[in-house]
């Protein structure tokens, strides 16, 4: 666990302009914390983004979100009954904060209180899952909420919807896959409305969005991301649930994964994962006795740092033009840590940072887990 916040505090800034960021052409989580921390704050960040993108060799410039389309969104989410919650802010995921991919802005509709809970626990599985697995992932909800922790799923069928039915009583979060809006699957929207009157309702994705494939992945990682371990039951080889319990590994939270028949498909997965270290969980008690030692020294420290004044200033279109050749000649299509990077450009972290931008929001580059950088495959986008 890392003892510190990794991206600069969004608390104070406009949410409007958060909105009209993170929505814009190649700006994902990771990029717009590293836009916010090399302008110096999200307008100018705003301002600098299209220029650092044709820098990087697009040749138009990306679009930046319009101010008045993220108006319209922020009206639309308020109507909805939804509430905005920024990285840094008090009501934000505390484990989630320490996470370099986290998301610089929720939308969450009910109990935004049950967010900043120091005892979040994930809890995933098979879609198609047994009638045992969905009865025992009901109980263990249960038993969670009654030793005082909340329960985060998928509002997915099987063992979401029994991990979501079984702690409604104690308080349970769903992570949903598209806008806040956007129930998903439908036959889940009593249970959208019992969770929000009675929970938390939580998306990062943009109002009215539909869900797609590639939404879900990134909904996995906030599971795991504001959990202080994920509970895997029933899940195949080839599965959200064990995309989730990979994240939980890199983000250092512990993992949980009921065993189950070999016989079964359904349990390969979670089998898999007991092979690689992960606590068998037969009771909640699996869960209390290796979570509660934990304690809260990671979440005592201090906020995030203020901005510091951009270092853009003091970097001339030479200097960044040599750095970018040296940075482009020690990367490749495989992931490079960052260190490696630095040393072999033998350029200054101001400069690298700002090379890798540019190549980012001209869609060059790639990041990944672990401070690792990779070229994108294929023709750089230019509409």
């Amino acid at each position: 666990m890392r003892s510190f916040i990794p991206n600069p505090t969004l608390r104070g800034s406009d949410p409007v302009d958060v909105i009209r960021l993170i929505r814009s052409e190649q700006v994902g989580p990771m990029t717009f914390f590293h836009l916010v921390k090399f302008c110096g704050s999200v307008k100018k960040a705003i301002e600098m983004a299209p220029g650092l993108s044709q820098r990087g060799g697009r040749k138009k410039p990306i679009v930046i979100t319009p101010k008045s389309a993220a108006e319209r969104e922020f009206e639309a989410l308020t109507n909805y009954g939804a509430k905005v919650v920024m990285y840094g802010e008090e009501t934000y995921p505390r484990l989630m904060q320490y996470i370099a991919d986290a998301p610089p802005l929720l939308t969450v509709r009910g109990h935004v209180h049950l967010l900043k809970e120091k005892n979040l626990i994930g809890m995933v599985g098979a879609r198609n899952a047994s009638a045992n697995g969905c009865a025992f992932a009901k109980k263990l909800a249960n038993d969670l909420g009654t030793a005082k922790f909340t329960v985060v799923s998928g509002l997915a069928r099987g063992i979401d919807t029994a991990a979501h039915r079984g702690s409604l009583a104690s308080g349970t979060i769903a992570v949903i896959g598209g806008g806040i809006d956007n129930v998903y699957p439908t036959e889940n929207a009593a249970l959208y409305e019992e969770i929000a009157a009675a929970g938390a309702i939580i998306s990062e994705l943009p109002f009215g969005m539909a869900p797609h494939a590639k939404s879900f992945p990134a909904r996995n990682r906030i599971i795991a991301g504001m959990s202080r371990g994920v509970a895997v039951i029933e899940a195949s080889l080839k599965s959200g649930s064990l995309i989730t319990a990979e994240y939980a590994n890199d983000y250092g939270r512990e993992v949980f994964a009921v065993p189950g028949s070999p016989m079964d498909p359904r349990c390969t997965g979670s089998n898999s994962l007991l092979k690689q270290g992960a606590v068998m969980l037969e009771s909640v008690r699996d869960i209390v006795s290796n979570l509660s030692p934990m304690g809260e020294l990671p979440l005592a420290e201090a906020d995030a740092p203020e901005f510091a004044e951009p270092p853009a200033a003091s970097l001339s279109e030479d200097m960044v033009n040599e750095a970018r050749n040296a940075v482009l000649a020690a990367v490749s299509y495989s992931p490079t840590l960052l260190d490696d990077v630095l040393a072999a450009s033998g350029t200054t972290p101001h400069l690298l940072m700002a090379v890798l931008l540019e190549l980012e929001l001209a869609g060059r580059l790639q990041r990944h887990p672990g401070a690792r950088v990779s070229l994108r495959t294929g023709e750089m986008c230019d509409e």
